[in-house]
């Protein structure tokens, strides 16, 4: 049976058994519909209350600063779209970065079409976004902040909570994209001073199609769709059930072994980076040690990254060259176009995101096979051709 090694937890992550344990009464069991009247259903009410509190006490949040979603690009909607609607005709000035998730840039676009003006923090390459550079891009009429956790592509932690404080301090909201940190790394939305944060459950073992927005109170949610009273009727619709209480039961336990995990993956992260950046004319993509403990991002110069992609899968490898959203694009990655890297580097790249359930032997299996597969690739690459020739120079 050929190996397969799963390196892509960063796309998604498997359910977990706690969390399938959690989920499964409510298929079959407890199915009452939380709004209905009688104590079946009110039973199940009571729970969704008690995974709300759940969610929130990870969070240092309140229960009541907590809404349920369908996912991360859902609560990055509401949250950008919400503060946009509160302006109303006013307008506003938003600063984000320009290494967000499509969920964000894409919103903010829409947001530029319709009078708002948007300020893209210019990003070095190390891909941190530093408090200093938010403050110096602020206006008077600057009404949100977004800059994310943790990025997606290179797992560059930012500084949330210096920005958190700059934002507080100028009284300007303040929203962070946490769907690669949520379960990975501490957060505490009071002492990192965040207003709007959000989350999606299957990147913590949770299950796909569970998001959370936490609003801090006194920050009214604004409706983006309309229908009955759940959530407080700010979104309608009968609540996922299942759902929620897998991806409370997943973030209850990803919070717990929280410092497990990162002891367990930083050393195998680390040993990735340097078998591949060993490799030679490869970079590293962002901050060496101020990245997410299962990820590593690379870029090797003279080779496609759809090709290594393809072949990494043939021998049992799945990973990524970027954002899962985007793997049906041509084009090279944003975030590292961002990062001042030149397109034929870029087009190079590979992720690898690895979890709790990777081991030693699986970290051999990918040293042993990325660098034949580079080799390989190279050997058929023109553009390499003429890089060993000196017909063209090195850019890493």
């Amino acid at each position: 049976m050929k190996r397969f090694v799963y390196a892509d937890h960063a796309a998604t992550t498997a359910l977990s058994d706690h969390a399938l344990q959690a989920m499964t009464p409510y298929f079959q069991v407890k199915y009452g519909n939380p709004s209905s009247l009688y104590r079946f259903a009110q039973d199940t009410k009571a729970e969704l209350e008690q995974m709300r509190a759940r969610v929130a006490a990870c969070l240092g949040a309140l229960p009541e600063e907590i809404t349920f979603t369908s996912g991360g690009t859902e609560s990055d909607n509401w949250a950008l779209l919400g503060v946009a609607e509160l302006r109303g005709k006013k307008g506003g000035h938003i600063i984000t970065s320009a290494v967000e998730h499509h969920a964000v840039l894409h919103t903010l676009a829409a947001l530029e079409k319709a009078g708002f003006a948007v300020t893209l923090l210019d990003i070095p390459p190390d891909g941190v976004v530093t408090a200093t550079a938010v403050r110096e891009a602020l206006r008077p009429d600057t009404c949100l902040v977004s800059v994310m956790f943790a990025n997606n592509e290179i797992g560059t932690i930012q500084p949330i909570e210096q920005i958190g404080r700059v934002c507080r301090e100028a009284g300007v909201l303040f929203h962070t994209d946490a769907v690669q940190a949520a379960g990975h790394l501490p957060i505490d939305v009071e002492a990192m001073q965040i207003d709007l944060l959000s989350l999606s459950a299957h990147k913590f073992h949770g299950p796909k199609g569970v998001g959370v927005l936490y609003a801090r109170r006194g920050i009214p949610l604004v409706n983006v769709i309309y229908g009955g009273a759940q959530e407080r009727g700010k979104r309608p619709g009968t609540e996922n059930l299942p759902g929620i209480c897998g991806a409370a039961a997943a973030f209850d336990e990803a919070c717990a072994n929280m410092e497990a995990e990162r002891a367990y993956l930083t050393p195998l992260r680390d040993r990735l980076i340097a078998g591949l950046t060993a490799i030679p004319h490869t970079a590293l993509n962002g901050d060496p040690v101020r990245r997410l403990p299962g990820n590593v991002s690379v870029c090797f110069e003279g080779i496609e990254g759809e090709s290594l992609l393809l072949l990494l899968d043939d021998r049992g490898i799945a990973a990524s060259s970027g954002s899962a959203c985007t793997s049906g694009s041509l084009d090279p990655s944003h975030v590292l176009l961002a990062l001042g890297l030149p397109h034929e580097v870029a087009h190079g790249s590979l992720r690898l995101s690895i979890g709790e359930y990777n081991n030693e032997a699986e970290i051999d299996h990918i040293l042993e096979t990325v660098p034949k597969v580079v080799e390989r690739l190279r050997d058929m690459s023109p553009v390499w051709d003429e890089l060993v020739k000196g017909e063209r120079p090195h850019l890493i």
